[in-house]
């Protein structure tokens, strides 16, 4: 039951529902407080009303904060994840409460980001504000629309098609020798990753009981799309994974990520192989298995990619060796 009164030079709506607060609000006139009460009515009878004063105090910093806490913890990424939302928390959209997050805020927070990173940084930025967003929405009862979807995404950047040549695969080789203070376990690693197409972290993390030298296979137990795989290993990965010692508890390739990126990015820029990736490896070993695997079935069992379009990413043919199957 809504009630109007006549408060100075405005008119005072009152609305009473069992079950919810009193909601007040003054109006200039009395035909403005009566479609704000109606509104409001219909709102609380469809199940769909929410208290304006709660989501005018959180803001949006609120929301990162707590999702940092509750959410990203439980996600393989959160490592990554939390390095995001701490630069997201030190832009200024951060401190705006939630009732005022509207598309042209989130749109001027991607034209700044796009001035300090690339759009696919900015694409991820954007996708985990929408999840933070639909997060509340649905288990934190904040009722605000999302005003992620109404802004337009940067275009995506064209997908890497860097792949190693066998020239360059032994120059760079040849600059990870274990010479001095090189790291002995670098160039086995390298070679895995050309073999086998496992990603960096797969590799890292890749542990003696989980290889099967004799039936030459790996086994992964937990992967980037969720799920276990069995890697089957060349015979040239056998070799290299031998020379690293006998099999012991821990991880074949004991290196951390960071002092891993750094040697390599040191060998690759002495090899002259610079702006080379250690992704770009997986790259190159998809498009030489598949030259032995013409059974895409196969190869994305091997590779772990779960749809025929992510695997495309992957697999770079020449035109020349296609020329010479067509005769």
């Amino acid at each position: 039951m809504a009630a109007f009164r006549k408060r100075g030079t405005g008119w005072q709506a009152r609305v009473r529902r069992a079950g919810y607060p009193d909601e007040v609000k003054t109006f200039p006139t009395r035909a403005e407080a009566e479609r704000w009460a109606r509104s409001v009515e219909g709102e609380m009878d469809r199940g769909e009303f929410a208290d304006q004063r709660e989501v005018a105090r959180t803001t949006l910093g609120d929301l990162v904060r707590r999702y940092m806490v509750e959410v990203t913890p439980s996600k393989r990424g959160a490592r990554d994840e939390v390095i995001r939302l701490n630069a997201m928390l030190r832009n200024r959209i951060c401190g705006l409460s939630v009732a005022n997050l509207a598309p042209q805020e989130v749109a001027r927070y991607r034209d700044e980001r796009l001035q300090v990173c690339g759009a696919a940084t900015v694409i991820r930025d954007l996708a985990v504000l929408s999840s933070i967003v639909n997060h509340a929405r649905r288990e934190w009862g904040i009722r605000i629309q999302n005003p992620v979807a109404l802004v337009r995404k940067p275009a995506a950047p064209a997908g890497r098609d860097r792949v190693l040549s066998e020239v360059e695969e032994l120059r760079l080789l040849e600059e990870l020798e274990p010479r001095g203070r090189r790291n002995p376990y670098m160039r086995p690693l390298v070679i895995a990753a050309i073999e086998t197409a496992m990603r960096r972290g797969e590799l890292l993390t890749l542990q003696w009981e989980h290889v099967d030298l004799v039936r030459r296979v790996a086994f992964l137990p937990m992967t980037k799309n969720g799920r276990p795989r069995y890697v089957p290993l060349s015979s040239r990965v056998v070799r290299v994974i031998e020379s690293t010692g006998s099999p012991q508890p821990g991880r074949v390739f004991p290196i951390g990520i960071a002092a891993m990126e750094a040697a390599f990015s040191r060998a690759a820029g002495r090899a002259g192989l610079r702006g080379l990736h250690f992704h770009d490896l997986r790259h190159t070993a998809t498009s030489r298995i598949a030259r032995k695997l013409p059974n895409v079935i196969e190869l994305a069992a091997l590779t772990g990619h779960e749809s025929l379009q992510m695997l495309k990413r992957y697999f770079h043919p020449q035109a020349s060796e296609i020329a010479l199957k067509l005769g």
